[in-house]
């Protein structure tokens, strides 16, 4: 995995870290057996698809201690993920009670900077350096969704896949921001869109 974690990030990585994500690979498998976590096709292929394929957002925070949202964690995707490699605090919106207490167990067992919030993200408070969300909404109902949980320094990274250019135009319609469009690493038909200074209102 070390390798491919490696490239995902552009940096090297602890041994440490290497563990907590191989644990938490376990983890993920054992539950899936009791929920509906991820595709049932892509089990095989758990760590390309989601493991690395949430690491590499790690790259779009903008300080060390930066702090993250991941709305919608659901499998720990990419919040888990993201806590085992970044220092700053992670806190995982999941409002299914199920996926909520994985997700605890996982911050207990993996003994990760990280909180899970079992509640709707419209319902939560508070300011964040970095937000993200793995196919929780379109970008346009993405940033409604969240928008009152960020700042003008706030990065948006967001993974997506062929709809990047067409759902980052249609956001464009009503939502200003220094917006780009990032190549996956792990995959070449996905994309990450990036934003900052973003804020409601036509350009």
């Amino acid at each position: 995995m070390i390798e491919g974690l490696e490239a995902a990030l552009g940096r090297p990585v602890s041994r440490e870290t290497v563990d907590r994500l191989q644990t938490f690979e376990r983890l993920l498998k054992c539950e899936a057996e009791r929920q509906n976590l991820v595709s049932r096709g892509t089990l095989k292929n758990l760590r390309e698809r989601h493991i690395l394929d949430s690491a590499q957002l790690a790259r779009f925070q903008p300080t060390p201690d930066a702090t993250w949202l991941d709305v919608g964690s659901g499998a720990g995707l990419p919040g888990i993920v993201l806590s085992c490699i970044v220092a700053g605090e992670v806190v995982l919106v999941e409002p299914r009670k199920l996926r909520a207490d994985f997700l605890e167990h996982c911050v207990a067992e993996l003994e990760l900077n990280a909180r899970v919030i079992a509640s709707k993200v419209e319902r939560v408070t508070g300011k964040f350096d970095v937000i993200t969300g793995r196919a929780v909404a379109s970008l346009p109902r993405f940033l409604s969704m969240c928008d009152h949980l960020s700042t003008r320094k706030t990065v948006w990274a967001l993974p997506k896949g062929r709809t990047a250019e067409s759902e980052l135009a249609e956001a464009q319609r009503s939502w200003q921001g220094d917006f780009r469009v990032e190549p996956s690493v792990t995959d070449a038909e996905s994309k990450i869109i990036v934003g900052t200074q973003v804020r409601a209102g036509k350009r």
